[in-house]
């Protein structure tokens, strides 16, 4: 799909002198400054630049054999469709937030809040049915509670991004309907360098925002090693900055106010890598500042008077709303501490293929400022623990068993504390088996969680079980061609907010209502298959129908002057879709491929539900010249006119995107350089997946350059 790159930029917040780099080092410091300085000035001296990738190339991989780190298995031999985006593909699509980075794959769409935050939308579902993982482990961040909370994972850092659904994704996650997204890095290391020192640096530019980011990457054996292993250092970094950016021709306004951007991440690892796998503990500090675009003083003050809005005075006179601004933007000041555990024991006795931990401590907390001063804090202090055997094949059968616990404390204070503090425990315990015979290889997960939710302020407390299956299979029915079929039965049981949640959410435009007698939603899902792989011709299609008993959604009771009042309730909801593309080899420099994705999603009376994509397709040319890989693409998104109450229509609109990139080794390092076009005709576009699509429109005319040195 279209490449979009969220550009952010300072709007109040004024752009450092210090290069990019730089900063990326400095946000080291607090978990090792003298590394960190040592590491980043040795990097500084080689002058190392950004990322790119040949889109050719990506063009003749996208259908290939690729390993999924989340279950050890081949993507083409698995039930439901999973697309994994390694570090080459990468290179060309990362961008300042995940769900920007995802947005151009198929059946994937994103939130869009801005330039700060922004999560996968996955075939109509986001919120917690997607669940988002640092390798295997939950992040515990607070992107779930509202889309104007950032996703503390950074792309740039990124090795590999894995998308699953169906039996692969009950591994992880009881309710991640839409998929769960695994995000890979370096953090910790699992394998000795092997000529010692290995790393990365790259720093990219871009128009639409006045947008600089640098990220470097470094991993050393250090000197304590025996013959069972040796302990292996990693140390990397990311800084972004950018200010409001601009928007296509013909919105009234050049740039979105407030959608400036800006912050660092750092990360320090140590593992010890041994012949039968590897233990390490991970650091990672992440800062951000970005604003909130279309937030609404005029709302304060408004409350819910039984299932009305009432914004004035009992009297019938108005409060004082003038319903201007009314003063800046608020600037969300997010700060995430997270500690990372991971190890493998790989053939540890007879039987036992491997045994792996994975543990994540995170204290997250963000204040968001207003007129100076902090209106609301929110925190979220959370562990999560997994312990998982793969066991060796019996009469076949080969699979891993899994125990995961996770405890999450999470608050708010002040203005918009609209949830009050809760606890949240889950345990869960989960199995997935693999088998295959001659053509056919055949996949099953079964899963049960127990959960509690106890909320602080009112002393309520919920608990509920949940138990999903998983039953699908692959069939190679001749060389290069496979049919696939997968069945999900599952359970999502209610989160937190949407069973407390009561008060004013200004940045979402929303008054919200909990319920706190919500069940949990069952759902059964129907995914079906077709696959060429080999030859000049290759192709997917998907097509898949989800049927929902008790749907938790916000249902909108009533607006005033573009509040409007949600009350979480639930009901019977279907999800049928489809996802496609078809490429076609020319000639050995020239190919093209056409492509596409759509979903409809409505409740059992025909009401279609809020915020879903609208349909989309495209087509794409790449070719190779002269050493340079080259893309045109253009995506059309249609538009969408199937809305639920309340919900204005979603224009549609086009995109153009070119790019190029040019490899190439010297002093026996890599080197590659590239350029990319977004929005080339500067369209005026909007996501119609975003709480504030009207204040904040896509971004315009957009051009990337950078540059990155491999060694």
């Amino acid at each position: 799909m279209s490449q979009r790159f969220s550009n952010s930029s300072a709007h109040s917040l004024r752009r450092s002198p210090k290069s990019a780099l730089a900063r990326a080092i400095e946000a080291l410091q607090p978990a090792g400054r003298g590394l960190a300085l040592g590491t980043g000035l040795g990097l500084l001296a080689c002058s190392p630049l950004a990322f790119a990738q040949s889109d050719a190339a990506k063009q003749e991989s996208s259908l290939a054999e690729v390993t999924v780190s989340a279950t050890g298995m081949a993507a083409g031999d698995m039930a439901t469709p999973v697309q994994v985006l390694g570090e080459e593909e990468l290179r060309l699509r990362r961008a300042a937030t995940l769900g920007e980075t995802l947005a151009a794959e198929p059946g994937i769409n994103a939130s869009h809040f801005g330039a700060g935050a922004s999560r996968p939308v996955i075939r109509g579902m986001d919120g917690a049915r997607v669940s988002v993982l640092s390798d295997g482990s939950e992040l515990l961040d607070a992107s779930t509670v509202s889309p104007d909370h950032a996703v503390t994972t950074e792309p740039l850092l990124a090795n590999q991004i894995e998308v699953l659904r169906g039996p692969s994704a009950l591994l992880y996650s009881p309710g991640a309907m839409g998929g769960v997204v695994n995000v890979l890095d370096g953090k910790i290391p699992t394998r000795v360098p092997e000529r010692g020192l290995e790393g990365s640096a790259e720093v990219q530019a871009g128009t639409a925002a006045g947008m600089s980011a640098g990220a470097f990457s470094l991993t050393t054996a250090t000197p304590l090693k025996n013959d069972n292993g040796q302990l292996v250092l990693h140390a990397e970094g990311v800084a972004r900055n950018a200010g409001d950016y601009r928007v296509g021709s013909g919105w009234g306004q050049s740039k979105v106010p407030g959608s400036f951007s800006r912050g660092n991440t750092g990360s320090v690892g140590l593992s010890w890598v041994g012949n039968q796998g590897y233990l390490g503990l991970a650091y990672t500090r992440q800062q951000a500042k970005y604003g909130l675009p279309g937030h609404q003083h005029s709302f304060e003050g408004c409350h819910a008077h039984g299932d009305h809005l009432h914004c004035g005075s009992h009297d019938g006179h108005d409060h004082d709303h003038d319903h201007e601004e009314g003063g800046s933007v608020p600037v969300v000041d997010l700060t995430s501490e997270r500690w990372d555990l991971r190890g493998e024991w790989r053939k540890p006795t007879a039987g036992i293929a491997a045994l792996r931990l994975r543990g994540g401590l995170t204290n997250y907390r963000h204040d968001e400022i207003e007129d100076g001063s902090v209106a609301t804090q929110f925190r979220n202090k959370a562990h999560d623990l997994r312990l998982e055997m793969e066991h060796e094949p019996i009469a076949g059968w080969r699979g891993t068993l899994g125990l995961q616990t996770l405890k999450r404390r999470f608050s708010a204070t002040g203005e918009e504390a609209y949830v009050q503090p809760t606890d949240t425990q889950r345990h869960s315990l989960y199995l997935l088996e693999e088998y295959r015979w001659q053509d056919w290889s055949f996949q099953g997960a079964l899963r049960h969680d127990r959960q509690r939710v106890e909320a602080e302020l009112s002393n309520e407390r919920r608990s509920h079980s949940a138990t999903s299956a998983s039953l699908g299979t692959v069939w190679k029915f001749q060389p290069g061609y496979s049919a696939s079929a997968s069945f999900t039965s599952g359970s999502r049981m209610p989160t937190a907010e949407e069973l407390f949640a009561n008060g004013l959410h200004m940045a979402t435009a929303t008054y919200e209502i909990g319920n706190s007698n919500l069940s949990r939603e069952r759902s059964q899902a129907l995914d079906l298959g077709l696959a060429k792989t080999a030859g000049d011709t290759t192709w997917k299609l998907n097509a898949y129908h989800y049927r929902i008993k008790g749907y938790i959604y916000g249902a909108t009771l009533d607006a005033h002057e573009g509040l409007q009042l949600l009350q979480y309730t639930q009901g019977n909801a279907r999800f049928t879709g489809w996802e496609a593309q078809l490429s076609q080899r020319l000639s050995r420099e020239l190919s093209l491929s056409v492509f596409g994705d759509g979903v409809r999603a409505r409740l059992e009376d025909g009401s279609a539900l809020p915020r879903i994509p609208a349909l989309r397709a495209g087509l794409r040319v790449n070719a190779r010249l002269a050493g340079w890989d080259t893309m045109a693409e253009w995506t059309q998104v249609l538009r969408q006119n199937r809305t639920a109450q309340y919900e204005t229509q979603t224009p549609g609109y086009g995109m153009l995107n070119l790019g190029a990139s040019y490899l190439w080794k010297s002093g026996g390092n890599q080197w590659q350089f590239y350029v990319k076009g977004q929005n080339l005709t500067n369209r005026l576009a909007y996501a119609a997946t975003s709480f504030i699509k009207s204040a904040a429109p896509l971004t315009g005319r957009n051009l990337v350059v950078g540059l990155r040195m491999d060694f």
